[in-house]
């Protein structure tokens, strides 16, 4: 079946609240890909599911590398909230494969390929659309990106696009929800712990290379 037309859906979707598109998008789609990378904003978007569909699946890419007080950060946001999450890695010998090469280290558009994007690309076939916690405060690639976007064969759906940065910080205050560990690091963005650097934004991420997604968000 061919992909709705986003046109149409921008346009009413861009009228909508957060709360108000991430409930039509189930209404409008029932069946959703949620993705999270349990980072510094994640319980965000997060917690709206929580209050909105509290039982949708919610699929975390876990490459290994990650750093252990994300590991932590996860387990108790995901005991707080009670959500469904299922953890999807790449295969084994791949990953030890990078882990041997030190793959990050000289090319780290292959070592996010083997650990993070594949692991995803096996289960998209099954949706049509992909909701994300992108926000376009984050940086250049995501600043110009729109509520609804093609890629490939799958519609991303950024509920969040449009957001600024002080919007969240007063919903996390609201509810007294509790900030990954590494903030109070100067971490504001966490990604695997051989290319994160404490950094503003994003800026401590692939620190010295012109890097600055990981892939998952990257037309192939």
């Amino acid at each position: 079946m061919p992909l709705p037309n986003i046109d149409i859906l921008n346009k009413d979707y861009l009228k909508m609240a957060p709360e108000e598109r991430i409930v039509n998008a189930f209404l409008d789609f029932g069946k959703v890909l949620v993705t999270t990378s349990f980072g510094v904003d994640s319980i965000f978007l997060l917690h709206l599911i929580h209050r909105i569909s509290p039982k949708t699946p919610i699929y975390f890419i876990d490459t290994r590398y990650l750093f252990s007080e994300t590991l932590e950060y996860k387990k108790s946001v995901q005991e707080m909230l009670s959500l469904n999450i299922i953890t999807l890695k790449t295969e084994d010998w791949k990953n030890k494969f990078t882990r041997r090469d030190q793959s990050w280290k000289f090319d780290p558009d292959f070592c996010c390929k083997v650990n993070k994007v594949e692991p995803l690309d096996s289960i998209k076939p099954e949706f049509k659309v992909w909701m994300t916690g992108l926000r376009g405060y984050q940086n250049k690639h995501r600043k110009d990106l729109n509520v609804f976007e093609y890629f490939g064969n799958i519609i991303k759906f950024h509920p969040l696009i449009d957001l600024n940065e002080g919007y969240i910080k007063s919903y996390l205050k609201k509810y007294a929800l509790p900030n990954h560990p590494l903030l109070a690091k100067q971490y504001n963005s966490v990604g695997c712990i051989h290319c994160t650097v404490p950094g503003n934004s994003r800026d401590g991420r692939w620190e010295g290379k012109t890097k600055t997604e990981c892939g998952l968000h990257l037309s192939s």
